[in-house]
């Protein structure tokens, strides 16, 4: 405990009990543990708004899930001399994951392809120990609602009798 201290001090401990809870701390600490992964979502240029929803509650996914998410505009034929629509559907999109991720990289042409790369604003390890932590008081909740009007349907039948 102490070893400087004069007498040094000393604390007699379960070893079993010390080893478990070091187990445990390691278990959680791997569980908070995640490698950030770059996700990706392709629009064409010529995007319909519904399909550019579904893909924009894709991305949006991806962020609170605490990964990157690469963003690419997939051109063909003619659609190449054409650039500057594709910045414009791209800066869109940034506005639209603004709440959740800012932008890291900007547009850039990669051969037929343009690219984007929006971060996430929380890392990977605080989203993932944000959804233990729903996750833990959903399960809570749920024992509660389970055990919860049995116990209470009993107290006042013993109380008012």
């Amino acid at each position: 405990m102490a070893p400087n201290s004069k007498p040094p001090v000393v604390k007699i401990m379960d070893y079993g009990k010390f080893k478990y809870e070091a187990a445990q701390k390691a278990k959680e600490a791997r569980r908070n543990q995640a490698n950030t992964i770059l996700k990706e979502v392709r629009f064409r240029l010529k995007i319909e708004a519904h399909d550019y929803t579904t893909k924009l509650k894709r991305a949006e996914g991806f962020l609170k899930a605490g990964d990157k998410v690469k963003a690419m505009i997939l051109f063909r034929g003619r659609e190449q001399s054409r650039p500057e629509q594709g910045v414009r559907l791209l800066r869109k999109f940034a506005e639209d994951v603004a709440e959740l991720g800012t932008v890291e990289s900007n547009p850039t042409i990669d051969g037929r392809n343009m690219v984007m790369v929006v971060a996430p604003l929380k890392n990977k390890s605080e989203a993932k120990a944000e959804q233990n932590a729903v996750r833990t008081a959903n399960k809570q909740a749920a024992r509660d609602a389970k055990n919860g009007p049995g116990t209470d349907s009993e107290a006042t039948d013993e109380s008012e009798a």
